[in-house]
């Protein structure tokens, strides 16, 4: 700031005027009577930046009016320079109040001139910028609501608290009402409208308030409106809008009657009271017209828990709870549930699902999964026995069959009792090997009469022979008059031998109990015996009892248990048309009650041997076995029987024999390196199919997949091994008969 001249007066009071100046908010400039620049403020400058090197005391205002418009500073001096200038210089300096003046760089100042006693002028500045900005949005603002309130469909007026006169209204206000002149005219009576306004000047504004109110017609129409006080032109006026719930409860009223249609137990019902507020027919047929539900539960406690969990989840999902129906029945059902807000309280919307049969139907699918479970553990139990008796079942042929064959020969009493035990060991073993079989294949190997009285003892003595246990005694209970029962004697034998071991183990390892008692009663209103296994031991453990006869399972040591026992004993009793289950209702100890049909309802075809068929000097037999030893005993059988017999222990040489020569028997085993039983057969159909019916099979292995099927598709007879001399020669003699009759035919 500086000054063409001094103006007279003390140096402290130019000090004190320019410090008064540059306190301004405005620009300030000083202009003498010849138009020249005498002092200005830093805010005039400031506000000038575009020539602020030029404001300079002594500068002429013609030569800024001219600078500015070159420079293009002001918007209304681009492009029309010279005549801007003119009219500024023309004009002279006049008396000049708030003149916008826009900046080409779009800001806005306020500018006022005062002309002053000694013919110069003073001119100030206000920076107005952000004031017209704010303005300008202000009425783009109030613009943009109106018209997104003129294009909505929303039904809103503003109008004046005393007398009701409308200000402002909606395109869809004045279609639901009308051109109406006051607020008042739109409720049914003046009391509605006192009362909406009072609660209004209280609390300031009102929200979802319900009244009836009239549409332009006159019709009385049901409605919802929310208002709010607001300041308008220095004047407090209501701002409301109005929704037309006509067809909101017309919408109600359809959803109830699909609701009631719809085929679900579906509820509504107050969160903390429990109070039904909507229950569809299935929900009232399920639990009965109740007021609450809390009535609904078979634990009233659970509703408490419920109630928690659904509050901190929002909703729950299937949660499986206990009810109790219309009938007082409990039952288990699964509720889906959601927390809602519903006319300002917190509401239950719950379906409900009876699951009886849901867990009838998973209990029986249960048992389905369990029994296919069992049956795939017996199935591969079944591979390893099957594997187990071919490797057996050789030897025991030779042995079984030599040691009847010498029975045959030998006449010394001593040795014939010698080869008697041997044979009846040999037997047994075989009989070992062929249960195996029988609970491989879940049928029993032969179904005779058998004496329930001696099965029990035979198991018994078996058990008191081998046992190691002391003090622990086997009693048997049988009546005189029990009627035979249709089964395999070995096997029902060996079930029992295994529950009386079993039995022995528990009492010895637990110290409690020392009788194991066998008994059998009749049951003629079934057809059925039933036998009892009871101790007085320690009994099963409940949590177990479900598995004691799922196939390996098992509660004893690593090496002591193999967990085949009962399952065994199941398969077996099973396959024999009967029923082992274990009873826990007799008292203490364990007992497993067995029933089996009688001879009597079961009408067992025996099997019937055909009566031996005497060879004559002629007829030739044809036998095929890889374990020579096999072939060999059963050559030297048919031998002793007057058959001309060759042995060969290939497929490939029995083949050629065939091509070479004709036979009245063909005996050929199954599996067989190079060329085995199938391809033995598809050579008999192809070449010699007269042969067929010469020819049997002898195996240790009907149950590998490939001999069963075999077997099951040629249809040929069979033996399995251990085979001994009368089942040959029966075999044999069953096969000549065949022919012999197809020839008299």
């Amino acid at each position: 700031m500086g000054m063409t001249n001094d103006l007279g007066g003390t140096e402290n009071a130019l000090d004190l005027l320019r410090d008064a100046i540059e306190s301004l908010k405005e620009g300030f400039a000083l202009y003498d009577d010849n138009r020249r620049l005498v002092m200005f403020n830093q805010q005039y400058a400031e506000m000038n930046k575009a020539i602020s090197h030029l404001l300079k005391p002594g500068l002429d205002w013609e030569i800024l009016m001219r600078e500015t418009a070159r420079r293009g500073i002001y918007a209304e001096a681009v492009g029309n320079e010279e005549n801007w200038v003119s009219d500024r210089l023309a004009n002279g300096i006049e008396f000049i109040q708030d003149y916008e003046l826009v900046e080409t760089d779009g800001r806005t100042y306020l500018v006022s001139v005062h002309p002053t006693r000694l013919g110069g002028f003073v001119v100030t500045r206000e920076d107005i910028t952000a004031k017209k900005q704010a303005e300008v949005e202000q009425r783009d603002g109030d613009l943009l609501i109106r018209k997104v309130l003129d294009a909505s469909a929303a039904v809103v007026t503003m109008a004046r608290i005393g007398d009701g006169q409308i200000l402002y209204r909606t395109p869809a206000a004045l279609q639901l009402f009308g051109p109406t002149k006051s607020a008042r005219e739109h409720y049914v009576s003046p009391e509605q409208r006192a009362d909406f306004v009072t609660q209004l000047l209280a609390d300031g504004r009102v929200d979802d308030f319900k009244l009836d109110l009239l549409n332009a017609e006159g019709n009385v129409f049901p409605a919802i409106i929310s208002s709010q006080l607001i300041d308008f032109k220095s004047e407090e006026v209501i701002v409301t809008s109005i929704i037309d719930l006509t067809v909101q409860k017309e919408a109600d009223a359809l959803l109830h009657q699909i609701m009631e249609a719809y085929p679900a137990a579906i509820n509504m019902t107050h969160a903390d009271t429990g109070k039904v507020l909507f229950a569809t027919p299935d929900l009232e047929a399920l639990f009965g017209p109740a007021e609450s539900s809390t009535s609904y539960y078979a634990d009233p406690s659970e509703r408490t828990r419920y109630l928690k969990d659904l509050r901190e989840a929002g909703a729950l999902k299937e949660r499986r709870i206990e009810f109790i129906d219309a009938h007082g029945r409990k039952f288990w059902g699964a509720d889906s549930s959601r927390l809602i807000k519903f006319r300002g309280e917190e509401v239950i919307v719950s379906s409900t699902r009876d699951l009886t049969d849901e867990i009838a139907l998973s209990e029986e699918l249960s048992k389905q999964r369990e029994l296919l479970f069992q049956n795939e553990k017996m199935s591969a139990l079944g591979e390893l026995l099957a594997g187990v008796a071919h490797e057996l079942n050789n030897p025991l042929s030779v042995v079984v069959g030599h040691s009847l064959m010498l029975k045959e020969e030998i006449t010394d009493p001593e040795l014939t009792a010698r080869i008697d035990k041997i044979g009846t060991a040999a037997e047994r073993c075989a009989k070992i090997v062929k249960t195996f079989l029988a609970m491989a294949r879940q049928q029993p190997s032969k179904i005779e009469n058998v004496d329930v009285a001696s099965v029990i003892e035979t198991a018994t003595d078996v058990v008191g022979y081998g046992s190691a246990t002391g003090g622990i005694r086997i009693a048997s209970n049988i009546l005189d008059d029990l009627p035979p029962i249709a089964a395999d004697a070995d096997q029902i034998t060996q079930v029992l031998i295994n529950l009386i071991i079993n039995a022995e183990q528990a009492l010895g390892a637990s110290g409690t109990g020392d009788l194991i008692e066998l008994s059998a009663v009749s049951k003629p209103e079934t057809g059925m015996v039933e036998i009892t296994v009871h101790d007085n031991g320690p009994g099963i453990p409940a949590a177990i009892r479900p598995r004691i006869f799922e196939p390996f399972f098992t509660t004893k040591e690593v090496g002591e248990g193999t967990g085949i026992g009962l399952a065994f004993c199941h398969r077996i009793i099973l396959s024999h048309g009967g029923q082992i289950r274990l009873d826990q209702t007799s008292g203490s100890g364990t007992c497993f009650r067995i029933t089996l049909p009688s001879a009597a309802r079961v009408a067992a075809e025996a099997d019937v041997p055909a009566n031996p068929v005497a060879a004559s000097t002629n007829m030739r037999a044809l036998i095929v076995d890889d374990e020579v030893e096999v072939g060999e005993l059963n050559a030297e059988i048919l031998r002793r029987d007057g058959f001309e017999v060759e042995f060969v222990s290939s497929g490939e040489e029995a083949l050629r024999r065939l091509r070479t020569s004709a036979y009245d028997i063909f005996l050929s085993d199954l599996n067989m390196p190079g060329v085995d039983g199938r391809r033995i057969y598809e050579a008999l159909v192809s070449e010699f199919p007269e042969m067929l019916k010469r020819t049997a099979y002898i195996t240790g292995d009907i149950m590998g997949q490939s001999s069963h099927g075999l077997l099951r598709e040629t249809g040929l007879p069979y033996l399995e091994k251990p085979v001994s001399p009368i089942e040959l020669r029966d075999l044999v003699a069953k096969i000549l008969a065949d022919q012999k009759g197809l020839s008299d035919g």
